[in-house]
């Protein structure tokens, strides 16, 4: 939403500068399958790996957001894609500051 009130800034920490700093771009993974099939476990098993590797990371379980972020939605046709508009957002956000999600 775009109004007179709100002004965009630009970071002086740029991605070159976090690249240096964390010593790995960043990447989402983005786990798809059915509910129950092992989709946290993956992911958490793949973030323990990274982390070994000295990554930054975070695992942004969709069950998780459901409780939080999208908590006021159902599973209806609009309110999954309204959902996945969200993840998408914090995604970038993660993306953004070189966490590998």
């Amino acid at each position: 939403m775009k109004t007179p009130n709100t002004i965009c800034h630009n970071a002086t920490v740029t991605r070159e500068r976090r690249n240096q700093l964390n010593i790995h771009k960043s990447v989402v993974i983005w786990f798809t399958g059915l509910s129950g099939s092992g989709k946290s476990t993956l992911a958490h098993s793949v973030e323990e790996e990274l982390h070994k590797l000295n990554c930054r990371t975070f695992v942004l379980d969709g069950d998780n957001v459901r409780h939080g972020l999208s908590s006021n939605l159902t599973f209806s046709d609009n309110d999954r894609k309204e959902n996945i508009r969200r993840v998408i957002k914090k995604y970038n956000i993660y993306y953004y500051v070189q966490n590998i999600q």
